[in-house]
């Protein structure tokens, strides 16, 4: 059985991005998002894929899922699914963990409608005016837990510490 997990860095407001691209530079958090996910499946709408780099895509060491409503969608290196359930349901039997790395609607319905297994949320301290937010969920059946802390420094203009809510 495939875990499900989901992973997002997020400002004081809950901003998650700002026309379709990321607003911080943090790259101990980068370095944290690639170790979680290296190996394993990542899931994204196609405005996520959109935003990543070209050169990046699909993300390396990673089998990337692209969900889009849009039957003609391609995204080479990819597997393109038309529904996050139909993506969920052709790795059940998976061993690596299924990442959801975004964007704001993918968090949405996957907040809303998946047995979500971990939650990591970056919780970074600063506003940015974003436009695309996390989802507020109910946190209460979650146990939370602090896995890494950083002080702004000369490669972090802000702080931030990182999250894993777990059940």
């Amino acid at each position: 059985m495939t875990k499900l997990a989901l992973i997002v860095a997020m400002d004081e407001a809950r901003g998650i991005g700002k026309n379709n691209d990321l607003m911080w530079n943090l790259p101990n958090d980068m370095k944290f998002f690639k170790e979680m996910t290296n190996g394993q499946i990542v899931v994204m709408g196609r405005k996520n894929y959109d935003s990543i780099p070209e050169r990046f895509r699909p993300l390396p060491n990673r089998e990337n899922c692209v969900i889009t409503r849009n039957p003609t969608i391609e995204a080479p290196g990819c597997k393109v699914f038309h529904d996050l359930h139909e993506c969920i349901d052709a790795y059940s039997n998976d061993e690596r963990t299924l990442f959801i790395i975004g964007g704001g609607e993918i968090y949405r319905l996957a907040l809303e409608t998946l047995a979500l297994d971990e939650l990591y949320i970056t919780a970074i301290d600063h506003t940015f005016g974003a436009d695309t937010f996390l989802h507020e969920f109910d946190e209460t059946p979650w146990k939370k837990t602090s896995i890494q802390t950083q002080i702004p420094d000369e490669r972090h203009a802000f702080g931030f510490t990182i999250y894993k809510y777990f059940k």
